[in-house]
């Protein structure tokens, strides 16, 4: 059997949607509230992490394939950095917040109303979301099995 009881699976699976949904939560508001691309990011795989200790590396593979992972993290950082162009292009340098300043003058403490910064928060949450999974998946992957080398080790006494 992969993964563990199918108590601890029944609860992972139904607390890994509440977890993806806050991650979400917290990329979108996260001009408005503590939080941002970063935090939502690391939130956004650690649902997948849950599923990865409660179900096996198998099944995790299953719902989310390395290939699309990798996609998902160059996706991330190819917005990020289309972001800091456009604002070179209409701004006039970096990463300047262009939608405010000349076509979005919403009003304050609305999502709609901070511009770029929360598209690029979505980026960062991409960005950052996909290449932790990927680190972890990596991690989980190159990991050693002490179940194994025990018995092997007392068959060799």
């Amino acid at each position: 059997m992969k993964g563990m009881t199918i108590i601890v699976k029944t609860i992972s699976s139904w607390v890994k949607v509440l977890v993806f949904l806050f991650g979400i939560y917290i990329i979108l508001f996260g001009h408005l509230t503590p939080g941002g691309g970063f935090a939502g990011g690391v939130i956004l795989a650690a649902s997948y992490v849950l599923l990865m200790l409660a179900f096996g590396r198998e099944f995790v593979e299953k719902n989310l394939p390395l290939p699309l992972a990798s996609r998902l993290d160059c996706l991330g950082a190819f917005l990020f950095a289309l972001i800091a162009i456009l604002g070179l292009v209409f701004g006039g340098s970096f990463f300047v917040n262009f939608l405010y300043q000349k076509y979005l003058p919403g009003q304050p403490l609305n999502l709609i109303s901070a511009g770029t910064i929360p598209l690029s928060n979505l980026a960062i949450g991409l960005k950052v979301g996909a290449s932790l999974f990927l680190v972890i998946f990596t991690l989980s992957i190159c990991c050693k099995d002490f179940k194994t080398d025990t018995s092997t080790h007392k068959k060799e006494e």
